[in-house]
């Protein structure tokens, strides 16, 4: 049952009391549902009458024992029962053929879940933005992980989507990691890409200590912008490109194909153009030295630079830039930017600008904040070296899926597939199972737990649902619903609301409603294989369960494609 329709079934009776006299007149106030946390209270439930006791004065339970009985009258057949339940919440218990409708609707439709909610929206998600000549380190995949699922999650819902990547490659940075190069005295090491992080580290490091070298990378950062010293030209356009095809390759084991790469360098002159025209309308005002400064203790909010003493535009300034370039090259209805939520309060001031500068842009700009992803030892730095790089922690989980496949009847190809994505499965899941706001203690066992709140619970329980199917296959059992057991399990019942958990995740800008709904319907699953033959030429019901096996197994994968996460056959 569609949830508006059941909403418009409350409201008529509402309407029908009015009519009566049994209730005052007034407007109807918006009717909330929400599922009980236990099937015995119900399949949904609605604590409407409460609202309207605020507004009549009468008692709730009285209201909703009102409401109960008159939508009894209708006989609605949907509606196997209506109960109320004590104060104020109006219980509805659906009937047999409501869900079995709805597994044939699931079998019918491999898109199951997939609605037009935000059909011929243009929505550009901005995730992931790591710096040239840095590693890719855990903050990118937090950033990664809920950008790519989100933009599925608007898919999904209907919306058009670009997926973007906006890529520091200048900056000063750029320019600790070049001077790092030049005089870093240890032999580099084979990586190339850790020999540039070595590089950045040993550059930061000097920066802080010494003051000569703070005025040689201040100069290497001019000569990075304007591009007047081909040996720093050279070193730059090799780092480049190293660090491009470097984080390609991660992308692609992440399952993230970007639709456009965004450069700092492309736009540095744009975002400070637009800087220096809000100056003459007062918008930003003279700082130290001829620095362009934001005033925000105005607004509420602290003071920023925009152009610095040296003349260059601030990370700041290329982010006014940004905003245009991205409306110029996709007209976005809504622009999406996921970063680490230490820049929350560099927004606020970013957001209070653009709503001078581009207020059209302004209201199209959602900002998301997420937590932070720790190991057990703590925080990192790139700049200290203290970084934890999305290879450590891969290679960390792999080690630790290896050993838990290392006995199960697999080829060497398969263990090496699986185990990368099982790993990967066992990361994002880790990360989107929580609101995005919080931070996350990474806990390695737990992760990688074929048995628990996991990735790879997820991604077994499909694998166990596929190969039931395949055994139904070679036993030549067909699905059908000839035969139906007189009481459906409660994996029947989880099934409907897999819809509304992707409308939910999508109008919330929140994954996690998706991982909890999927660990739930894995457990109902599991139990229900746990308690069933599932395959069996004896057994009248079996092309039943086969049926709604297969309707899971649709489902699941649709609930792991939206989260990032690969379907595996085999575990």
């Amino acid at each position: 049952m569609e949830e508006d329709f059941l909403r418009k079934v409350i409201r008529s009776s509402i309407l029908s009391l009015q009519k009566k006299g049994e209730l005052d007149e007034f407007e109807i106030p918006e009717i909330s549902l929400e599922h009980p946390k236990e099937y015995i209270h119900g399949d949904t439930s609605t604590p409407i009458s409460a609202s309207i006791a605020k507004i009549t004065g009468k008692e709730p339970f009285e209201i909703a024992q009102k409401i109960s009985k008159e939508i009894k009258s209708h006989n609605i057949s949907s509606i196997r029962e209506s109960t109320v339940a004590k104060p104020i919440f109006n219980n509805f218990y659906f009937s047999k053929d409501f869900f079995i409708d709805n597994i044939k609707g699931i079998l019918k439709n491999k898109n199951f879940g997939k609605n037009q909610n935000l059909k011929n929206k243009k929505v550009i998600i901005e995730y992931t933005d790591p710096n040239v000549l840095k590693e890719f380190h855990i903050g990118h995949l937090m950033s990664n992980s809920i950008g790519e699922s989100l933009s599925r999650i608007f898919e999904f819902n209907g919306a058009k989507i670009r997926r973007a990547n906006y890529q520091g490659d200048v900056g000063l940075h750029v320019a600790k990691a070049i001077w790092g190069k030049k005089n870093m005295t240890p032999p580099p090491v084979s990586d190339k890409i850790k020999d540039w992080g070595l590089a950045y580290q040993f550059g930061s490091k000097m920066y802080e200590e010494d003051e000569q070298v703070k005025k040689e990378i201040n100069e290497i950062n001019k000569k990075v912008y304007d591009r007047s010293d081909s040996e720093i030209n050279v070193l730059y356009d090799s780092g480049k490109k190293i660090s491009l095809e470097y984080f390609g390759k991660i992308y692609k084991q992440l399952g993230t194909k970007f639709d456009k790469l965004f450069f700092e360098s492309e736009i540095y002159e744009i975002g400070k153009k637009i800087v220096e025209d809000g100056s003459k309308k007062e918008i930003f005002e003279k700082g130290e030295k001829g620095a362009i400064i934001f005033k925000g203790e105005k607004y509420g909010l602290h003071t920023r630079v925009f152009v610095n003493s040296e003349g260059l535009p601030t990370y700041e300034a290329k982010e006014l830039a940004l905003a245009k370039v991205k409306y110029d090259k996709y007209k976005y209805d809504q622009s999406v930017i996921i970063t680490g939520n230490e820049i929350n309060e560099y927004f606020k001031v970013l957001l209070s600008v653009m709503s001078q500068i581009f207020p059209d842009l302004e209201k199209k700009t959602k900002h998301i904040g997420h937590g932070m992803m720790r190991l057990p030892e703590g925080k990192m730095s790139s700049r200290t070296g203290k970084v934890v790089t999305f290879e450590y922690l891969l290679n960390k989980v792999e080690e630790l899926v290896k050993e838990k496949i290392k006995n199960r009847d697999l080829s060497e190809t398969e263990k090496i597939e699986i185990t990368e994505k099982v790993a990967i499965g066992a990361l994002k899941y880790s990360i989107l199972k929580q609101s995005i706001g919080s931070d996350i203690i990474y806990d390695f066992d737990k992760s990688i737990s074929f048995e628990g709140d996991s990735g790879p619970y997820l991604q077994y329980s499909l694998t166990r649902a596929l190969s039931v199917l395949n055994k139904a296959k070679s036993e030549r059992i067909k699905q059908s619903f000839k035969n139906i057991p007189d009481q459906l399990s409660n994996l029947e019942k989880i099934m409907h609301r897999f819809p509304e958990v992707v409308e939910k995740a999508g109008k919330e800008y929140e994954p996690h409603f998706i991982v909890l709904y999927l660990t739930e319907l894995a457990r109902e699953f599991n139990n229900y294989y746990a308690k069933n033959k599932i395959v069996d030429k004896t057994d009248e019901f079996s092309p039943y369960k086969v049926a709604l096996t297969e309707a899971f197994s649709i489902i699941m994968k649709n609930g792991l494609w939206l989260l990032g996460i690969n379907s595996l056959e085999k575990m």
